[in-house]
């Protein structure tokens, strides 16, 4: 190879999970005693150790296994303050809404811009030690069109997946007059907001945003160049997921409490099922059924949901023990959720795989097979990250 970047090669790796079936076995693309070439910021070559060209570098995994950086497509990150007091009293019988949310809009109004800055960075960090190398970010705790612009700009410094969320409940100051906050969502507020932002997100839920509204909302982002995700049926059955699907939604995300009727819409478009199974931890609230939906030929993905009132972890690891213990998912499919199921609800080809011409964003496991993330629940298994190229 003759290129102007140093090459890297990463060999002795037990198991590569690649994400590509023309490269290995299975829908994982497995790749036993394997190696990866990476040339600047892409991947160059994948295949057996023993064939891995010559390069500038050489790393050795050490029999280690390794896989695709995690793609965390749902997160709310731009926030201050903690909701610890809520968790406790839910934890000692309270049930979870929609309206703690208020909480963190309060403190995040009153952050100053060091201070979120400061926030997304430290839980960016925290998320990449545990194997993720791809986040998106949302707003939705400031719910004024000065503090929302703020939040997706601040969101912007740390990702290039930014989603406006203006309508995550009905600002304080509104709560008499729901109309009217529709109406400055889809006005002034999308104004200031559109040009930070590539997707629109709205809380399709009793105690947020009901259909007829969250439709005039998704409708105007789209009007405005973004591209619609959905909170849907989290707390409830409802219209949410019906409605992702109508607009061409790239994800409908929670999809806890799901009809007949929800599932074949899901089967038969292209919107994702983000599952969190985060939430359902830290509410204890019924886990979402991921075996119906794979049973449907559904795309499912799977995120941590990091906020901080319903479910403050950042850890994929963590949610890929939980969707194999609790949602009925093979480790194969939760891992494959976690990574490429993450890349197609972001609507990304060049995440969620390891294969020549994808970003090289990798994670190694101080393990032998990726089944070790299930197997191993809440041990720290990642060794090593590549993020861009970049070890990290």
């Amino acid at each position: 190879m003759t290129t102007a970047t140093p090459t890297t090669a990463i060999t002795d790796i037990a198991t590569l999970v690649t994400n590509d079936p023309s490269l290995g076995e299975g829908p994982l693309g497995l790749i036993r005693d394997a190696a990866v070439v990476i040339d600047g910021d892409r991947i160059a070559w994948v295949g057996e150790s023993s064939k891995a060209p010559a390069t500038d570098n050489r790393v050795d995994a050490g029999g280690r296994a390794a896989l695709p950086g995690f793609v965390d497509s749902h997160s709310h990150l731009v926030f201050a303050g903690d909701r610890t007091e809520e968790f406790n009293a839910r934890m000692s019988g309270r049930p979870y809404s929609a309206g703690g949310i208020r909480t963190t809009v309060a403190a995040t109004r009153a952050a100053s811009n060091n201070v979120l800055h400061a926030n997304v960075g430290r839980y960016v960090a925290e998320a990449r030690r545990q194997g993720t190398t791809t986040v998106e970010i949302k707003s939705g705790y400031g719910l004024t069109s000065r503090d929302e612009a703020r939040a997706l700009t601040i969101a912007g410094a740390h990702t290039d997946e930014v989603t406006f969320l203006g309508a995550h409940i009905v600002a304080p100051e509104f709560a008499d007059d729901p109309a009217a906050y529709v109406d400055l969502v889809t006005g002034p507020m999308l104004d200031a907001c559109a040009p930070h932002a590539r997707w629109i997100d709205v809380f399709c839920e009793q105690g947020a945003f009901d259909g007829d509204q969250a439709r005039a909302i998704l409708t105007a982002g789209k009007e405005r160049g973004l591209i619609p995700r959905v909170h849907a049926n989290q707390l409830s059955y409802g219209p949410g997921v019906q409605l992702a699907v109508e607009l061409g939604a790239a994800s409908a995300d929670h999809c806890t409490h799901l009809t007949e009727r929800d599932v074949d819409a899901l089967a038969q478009g292209e919107t994702v099922a983000t599952l969190l199974p985060g939430a359902e931890f830290s509410t204890r609230s019924t886990y979402p059924d991921a075996r119906r939906l794979l049973d449907a030929g559904v795309t499912v993905a799977l995120s941590p949901d990091c906020n901080p009132g319903s479910s403050f972890t950042s850890s994929m690891p963590f949610c890929v023990a939980l969707a194999v213990r609790e949602m009925g998912m093979t480790p194969d499919e939760a891992v494959w959720a976690a990574t490429a199921g993450g890349a197609r609800a972001l609507r990304r080809t060049d995440v969620g795989r390891v294969s020549p011409g994808a970003r090289a964003d990798l994670a190694l496991l101080d393990a032998p097979s990726h089944v070790h993330l299930a197997y191993r629940p809440g041990v720290p298994l990642v060794s090593a990250v590549w993020h861009e190229g970049t070890l990290i």
